[in-house]
């Protein structure tokens, strides 16, 4: 058996598709989602990591220089940052100029901040380094030396450019600058525990929507179905489907109930008219029996009379097709072993040499709802046929799940041409080919019963058993 992932249903494709659909807008959405909230997260690091320098800036440019080298030890710094005195800023060969982007938080955030103006740095470097990852901010720090000149604004972070355009005064004795080092952490949002929980809560309750707004939408097709299924089982009193709810709806309701209402019309015609033939036949073959009657040659009277009577055995069995047909008995709930048995019974008083060759295997109760009349001639008729044409009926009754029964009928005969196992069943169909209604019979009895269990929602089948005999397998729902 071939195994297939994809389902068989048309829930279960549609479902498939719309998972898998959701699934990929998912994927984009947390992904737009995860990058906004890299860029969010790396923009708080830098606005934080500002802010932690200019303060370790105040506390250090607020000392007198001569003091600030003994001072630095003591300073507090975050854990794996790095802080240190020197005449230059770091080396511009072993680092890099941080992005326009982040230099901008970094300056912003330190502005922000607030530094007096008797310690404004007199120069501001901000690079990285690759290896290890971390942020480089570098100030110069102000001698305190009165000067009479005006306290200069924040320069930009690029000396080369601050002493190009000489947005400063040039400043007495040397320039000693202060440089922190912060390590930078890569942001993994989905690390977190909100992220995992915001994934799965919105993946079960979008897997649900979806379950649930298919199932929603495909219950009108089974509804259709289920009203096929009827259509089928029982032409005559099949409802029809409602003709409410969306425009698609409505119009696929009124085609189907058009097109149960023109089979309905079609069943009634064909049965009245055989009907109506096997009742017109009965007068002329009762003349045709009073004048075969007066006939001299006792040879020929004989060989009309048996014509005669197998015409009316056919005629009477025709009407009887054609009533089963438009019945209209009502289902009701019976006990199938008792069903069983009645008839087992019965077949045994009209048989009294085959009872003997009767028999009955199963639970001795079972409810199933039935026509109990049309399911009674149903399974005579094959009782019938077992006696008849292979000496035994045997049957036996078993449940194998919890909505169908199965009944076997078994018997002793010759079997049938595995050929003919379904061509049996159309009417006047006999594998006798004599035409002897002692032999063959009408070729009703097996479409008749064919067509009873098939308006209860079951089927037949004919198989043969090994060595001898024939199997009738008769499943029908409970």
């Amino acid at each position: 058996m071939k195994l297939s992932l994809w389902p068989q249903s048309l829930a279960g494709r549609t479902i498939l598709i719309l998972l898998f659909g959701f699934a990929i807008i998912q994927a984009f959405g947390l992904g737009i989602h995860t990058v906004n909230q890299i860029n969010l997260a790396r923009f708080e690091q830098q606005r934080e990591i500002a802010t932690q320098d200019v303060i370790i800036y105040r506390h250090v440019a607020a000392i007198a220089p001569s003091q600030r080298a003994a001072v630095l030890g003591t300073e507090p710094i975050p854990s794996g940052d790095a802080i240190s005195l020197s005449n230059s800023p770091p080396s511009r060969d072993d680092t890099f100029q941080l992005p326009l982007a982040a230099r901008q938080i970094l300056r912003a955030s330190i502005i922000g901040y607030g530094i007096p103006p008797v310690i404004r740095p007199r120069g501001l470097e901000l690079r990285g380094a690759i290896n290890p990852p971390r942020y480089i901010v570098s100030f110069a720090l102000p001698d305190n030396t009165p000067t009479g000149l005006p306290m200069p604004t924040l320069p930009p972070d690029n000396p080369t450019t601050m002493q190009t355009q000489n947005q400063t005064p040039k400043l007495r004795g040397p320039q000693m600058w202060l440089t922190i080092e912060s390590p930078i952490t890569r942001p993994e949002p989905w690390r977190s525990p909100e992220f995992g929980t915001a994934f799965i809560v919105m993946s079960l309750l979008g897997a649900v929507m979806i379950y649930w707004a298919v199932r929603q939408l495909l219950i009108p097709v089974r509804t259709l179905a289920q009203a096929a299924e009827r259509l089928g089982r029982d032409v005559a009193n099949a409802p029809d489907l409602p003709e409410t709810g969306p425009i698609e709806l409505v119009t696929a309701a009124v085609a189907f109930n058009t097109m149960a209402s023109r089979i309905r019309k079609f069943v009634e015609d064909r049965t009245f008219l055989i009907t109506a033939i096997g009742h017109d036949l009965r007068t002329p073959i009762t003349r045709l029996k009073l004048r075969a009657e007066y006939m001299e040659d006792d040879e020929q009277r004989l060989k009309m009379l048996n014509d005669l009577d197998e015409m009316e055995a056919m005629v009477a069995a025709t009407l009887a097709f054609g009533r089963d047909i438009a019945a209209s008995e009502a289902l009701t709930r019976i006990d199938l072993p008792s069903l069983l048995r009645t008839i087992l019974d019965e077949a045994g008083d009209g048989m009294p040499d085959r009872v003997d060759a009767l028999s009955y295997e199963g639970p001795e109760h079972l409810a199933i709802n039935a026509r109990p009349l049309s399911l009674k001639r149903a399974i005579v008729n094959l009782v019938n046929n077992a006696l008849k044409y292979g000496d035994a009926a045997r049957i036996r009754l078993s449940q194998k799940d919890s909505a169908t029964v199965q009944i076997y009928i078994e018997d002793n005969g010759p079997g049938i041409p595995t050929a003919e196992s379904e061509t049996v069943f159309e009417p006047f169909r006999r594998l006798e080919t004599s035409r002897n209604r002692e032999t063959g019979g009408s070729g009703l009895g097996l479409s008749i019963a064919r067509n009873i269990i098939r308006t209860h929602g079951g089927d037949i089948s004919l198989s043969n058993l090994p060595g001898a005999g024939l199997r009738v397998k008769i499943t029908l729902p409970l």
